[in-house]
């Protein structure tokens, strides 16, 4: 029995079936609640004497799964996805401890695999890569000093693979994922190549460097871990430490032709020709312009001399075939003489070739 009242007869006299989960009016016969949801447990035996669990298991996501019944054993009644969604919080959990990550990462990449496992992104891929997808994630969202070379080390997988699916992910979720700042890998870079007691100093010439080769638009399109790695040997060499480019490269983990790229890039810039003291003191003001402008303007000024210089040879053909003309005019015989009109002809059409020739070129020079 209990206390509430009946809406329909004003009964006090309720009826609560825990096993039926519902609550029944003694005098009218109302049915006043159904489906009452319950967390004590209830067994009954069956007619070959074992014992089976009643009701229905709601998980905390709030879903309802089949009803519990049969053998009773450690963990029955949860659902697939309930399943699916303690598996990968076990292996997040694991992953993060070995990259070291703090409880609110862990959490944040839990809640992305959610998300992932209810919009279906998990079908026909390996969880492996779903949860290093959303570790990831994590990382570029909080601005952490992890790399996606660092979950393909841990993992033993094609790093190209997880690309592949960590951009899956960001599109379906609809995550904007914010660009690497370079600035957040030196530190990391910098205590790998063991610079001792002038890890700082040579760090913050690094940053320098990078903040320098931010501002004349290096970086844009570029892998951070190249201009790293090319601010780290410039700046290794300022301090006085004999860093080779395989040491460069063994801790960034670029190829060879990248960092000679970013090191000619930074070549041209006004900054390079800078001393060490000057560097560190004297900020200029002037931005240059992104590498691959400069290098297609290069482009175009070469292909533009290469017409003039064909140009040019044209202009000397038709000067000597000009001249050719005026010797045939001045030099002609009486009887053999060619018609005055052919050779009028011919001078005339020279002359148009020669100034249209004068005009291509006066707009390649513009």
């Amino acid at each position: 029995m209990s206390s509430k009242v009946c809406n329909h007869c004003g009964c006090s006299e309720i009826d609560h079936d825990h096993a039926r989960g519902d609550a029944v009016c003694t005098n009218c016969g109302s049915v006043l609640e159904d489906n009452i949801i319950v967390s004590e447990v209830t067994f009954q035996e069956n007619s070959l004497g074992g014992t089976s669990v009643l009701g229905q298991f709601v998980s905390s996501e709030g879903v309802k799964s089949s009803t519990m019944g049969g053998s009773f054993h450690h963990g029955f009644g949860k659902e697939s996805r309930a399943i699916t969604l303690q598996n990968g919080r076990k292996k997040i959990n694991h992953l993060g401890s070995q990259l070291q990550l703090n409880q609110h990462c862990l959490e944040t990449a839990y809640n992305f695999y959610k998300m992932a496992v209810v919009k279906r992104l998990t079908r026909g891929r390996k969880i492996t890569h779903v949860i290093s997808a959303c570790l990831y994630l994590v990382c570029r969202t909080e601005g952490t000093a992890h790399m996606l070379l660092d979950f393909s080390d841990i993992l033993q997988v094609n790093v190209y693979e997880l690309g592949k699916t960590y951009l899956r992910l960001a599109q379906e979720l609809c995550i904007n994922v914010p660009a690497i700042d370079p600035c957040i890998l030196i530190p990391r870079f910098a205590h790998k190549l063991e610079f001792l007691d002038k890890t700082h100093d040579v760090s913050m010439t690094a940053l320098r460097l990078v903040q320098r080769m931010k501002r004349d638009w290096m970086h844009i399109g570029r892998r951070p871990s190249g201009l790293c790695g090319a601010a780290l040997l410039v700046a290794a060499r300022l301090h006085d430490f004999n860093r080779t480019q395989k040491d460069i490269l063994r801790v960034v983990k670029v190829c060879d032709g990248t960092l000679r790229k970013r090191l000619s890039e930074f070549e041209r810039t006004p900054s390079s020709r800078l001393k060490l003291d000057e560097f560190m003191e004297i900020d200029l003001e002037e931005e240059q312009d992104p590498p691959s402008f400069t290098e297609a303007r290069w482009k175009d000024k070469l292909i533009k001399l290469e017409e003039l210089n064909k140009m040019s040879e044209v202009t000397g053909e038709i000067s000597s075939l000009q001249e050719e003309i005026d010797k045939a005019l001045d030099k002609k015989p009486a009887k053999c003489a060619e018609p005055e009109s052919t050779i009028r002809f011919s001078y005339i059409t020279a002359n148009c070739v020669l100034s249209t020739c004068h005009s291509q070129v006066f707009q390649s020079c513009r």
